[in-house]
């Protein structure tokens, strides 16, 4: 197989995701649309849940995150 081939079927790949890239956003545009013209309550009673969920777990991350940190210059106050 040739170098020239062997492109020709890479960009052939490349073009077709891109394809299917393009319909998926495609249907997304018109899903949102769908939605912000008719919401459905129940699924947004369900991502504020989320929300909330998603909020606390941001929290919690934060904190270990700022406790991993004092505790590495509480080791390193102690070993000067």
């Amino acid at each position: 197989m040739s170098d020239e081939n062997r492109v020709n079927e890479l960009e052939t790949q490349v073009l077709q995701e891109y394809s299917s890239i393009a319909q998926t956003m495609k249907r997304f545009n018109q899903v949102c649309k769908e939605l912000s013209h008719n919401p459905n309550e129940q699924l947004l009673q369900q991502l504020r849940q989320l929300e909330q969920k998603m909020g606390l777990v941001l929290t919690l991350y934060k904190a270990s995150v700022w406790s991993v940190i004092m505790d590495e210059q509480q080791q390193q106050q102690q070993q000067q």
